[in-house]
């Protein structure tokens, strides 16, 4: 394992890799700010943001595309110290008062995916919504409604599933979802992992080359590995109390980032907020940039 400089995020989400630039890219929430780390040289920087990025990914031909406070944005990073954001788009509803945009990323073909969470927790309020968004269509109407702290969307590597996690304290659950690849749509809703009967809460996730859903056990210490059946086949200790989502990268994607959020306890002072290297023993799967 090894760390990334002495980074210490506030909330780090939302780590993608850029094949095309060999760079990972991730957000620190309220910090607003989006890091970039060259894996070849180590060199890390980071661009401000007007509002709060909740999750990021890959335009194909450069930049981001970002679910943040008010909309869906393309985000363009030049040498300047901020970013330059532009507004696609902002949900009809799922939006209001206290919400942002939480966790997200492009499914197979190229769609941005992500919800929307209210960001007081402790209020359990059930608001939140997951939206798909694309050129040609624009913003969908919810896919999905009723989260409490919507998280870990992923796509198996054919795209034909989609899942899903709440992170929330009160819930716990990754779900699993049909997904038509045609129109971008999720059904057949189902549990796939209860992990009130495991370490941690289910926070974002990836899905390695062998169609194992990787999910960051935040509060827990840990990644846990669930096979396609949902069961439980690894536990990957991680030197933070609070990971918060894990991706593959590197050339051969075998290497996976992991970011994470301070817990505010001692024994994760020296850890609580870095963002973590390390080689799993398996590879990812190549991720969609935006293509809208």
């Amino acid at each position: 394992m090894e760390r990334v400089s002495d980074i210490r995020c506030a909330v780090g989400e939302s780590p993608t890799w850029s094949a095309a630039e060999s760079a990972f890219y991730w957000t620190d929430i309220p910090a607003k700010r989006v890091w970039r780390l060259d894996l070849s040289s180590g060199a890390t920087r980071f661009w401000t943001l007007d509002e709060m990025a909740g999750c990021v990914a890959t335009r194909a031909g450069g930049g981001l595309i970002a679910g943040m406070e008010t909309g869906v944005f393309n985000l363009d990073l030049g040498d300047g110290p901020a970013a330059v954001a532009r507004k696609l788009a902002t949900p009809a509803v799922g939006l209001g008062e206290g919400m942002r945009f939480n966790d997200g990323r492009c499914d197979r073909q190229g769609r941005f995916v992500a919800g929307t969470m209210f960001m007081d927790m402790s209020a359990n309020r059930q608001v939140g919504k997951l939206f798909s968004y694309d050129t040609a269509r624009g913003i969908s109407a919810p896919l999905v409604e009723g989260l409490l702290t919507q998280n870990g969307t992923a796509f198996s590597a054919d795209g034909r599933t989609m899942y899903l996690s709440d992170s929330h304290p009160l819930r716990r659950l990754v779900w699993a979802f049909d997904y038509d690849i045609a129109d971008g749509v999720p059904s057949n809703q189902r549990v796939f992992a209860d992990l009130t009967k495991e370490v941690g809460r289910p926070d974002g996730a990836a899905v390695d080359a062998d169609g194992c859903y990787w999910v960051a056990g935040n509060d827990g210490g840990c990644l846990l590995r669930f096979t396609p059946d949902g069961k439980l086949d690894r536990r990957l200790e991680v030197p933070m109390k609070k990971p918060s989502m894990c991706s593959f990268g590197g050339k051969d994607l075998d290497t996976m980032i992991v970011t994470s959020i301070p817990s505010g306890k001692p024994e994760d002072a020296e850890w609580g907020g870095a963002v973590l290297l390390l080689r799993p023993g398996v590879k990812g799967l190549a991720e969609t940039p935006f293509v809208g």
